[in-house]
């Protein structure tokens, strides 16, 4: 099978995206998306998205992480509202299903506003927050991120007896300074460090919340990556109207036999 593909990165997370808009029936098996996403000897990526149309939506997202593993993925999505963008399926605003129901998202200038899904609850293991912002999240907060091992510290979170069998993303965390934090990844389904991780930095920016007790949030945050925003209002230990704020930057498109 030979089908055309578009290279993504929103703050250094990348996707290969696929338009299977007049292509319904198209699918991957799961060590297909694993090739494709393998830096050497595939595209390399940190995950596949798929395109499809929605009888009432402007479209559906299908995202895959590099091991085959489905989930919601924030830079996965904004960067499949770029990529929807240049197909013609919306103008300036969409409305899109992904795995975890249906979000917003504005395109302006090749920043997108993505809305996220509310978050109602969270828990807390020890010092560190438990929150699911589309994806489960460990956020833990630390003095320097400059001391951290993210991938030693990472695997030993998620393959712990009390995560190992769904998983979770680990993120550590710095305060740089008011509503400025740094933050590193380790991601399920990729099994690594991500250069940014957009659930991860909504769940960390949640979490600041709730350890200043800030009931508006407007935070700026650090990845290897670039930059990322996260906005969202805080009612006791919920948040509503959260927006994932960043770039989405097209690298090149491509065609590739499987």
């Amino acid at each position: 099978m030979t089908f055309s593909f578009t290279k993504y990165q929103g703050t250094g997370n990348d996707f290969i995206m696929v338009d299977c808009t007049s292509a319904e029936n198209f699918s991957l098996t799961s060590d297909e998306i694993e090739g494709l996403c393998d830096r050497r000897f595939g595209i390399g990526a940190d995950g596949v998205i798929l395109i499809f149309k929605h009888p009432t939506l402007d479209f559906t997202m299908v995202y895959y992480n590099s091991d085959g593993t489905t989930s919601f993925c924030g830079n996965g999505a904004r960067c499949a509202v770029h990529f929807a963008k240049s197909l013609g399926l919306f103008k300036s605003k969409a409305i899109f299903e992904a795995i975890d129901g249906i979000h917003t998202a504005a395109l302006e200038n090749g920043i997108i506003a993505l809305k996220m899904n509310d978050v109602k609850t969270f828990t807390k293991d020890e010092t560190a927050f438990i929150l699911n912002t589309g994806s489960p999240h460990y956020v833990k907060f630390v003095a320097d991120l400059d001391d951290e091992n993210i991938v030693e510290y990472g695997k030993n979170i998620r393959y712990s007896s009390k995560y190992k069998e769904n998983g979770i993303n680990v993120n550590l965390v710095e305060v740089l300074q008011d509503n400025h934090l740094e933050m590193l990844t380790y991601e399920r389904g990729v099994e690594d460090e991500t250069y940014s991780c957009g659930t991860g930095a909504t769940a960390v920016a949640l979490a600041f919340a709730l350890v200043l007790d800030y009931d508006d949030i407007d935070v700026k945050i650090t990845v290897k990556g670039g930059e990322l925003g996260v906005k969202a209002e805080r009612f006791d230990d919920s948040f509503e109207s959260i927006y994932l704020i960043g770039p989405a930057e097209k690298v090149f498109d491509g065609s590739i036999s499987i």
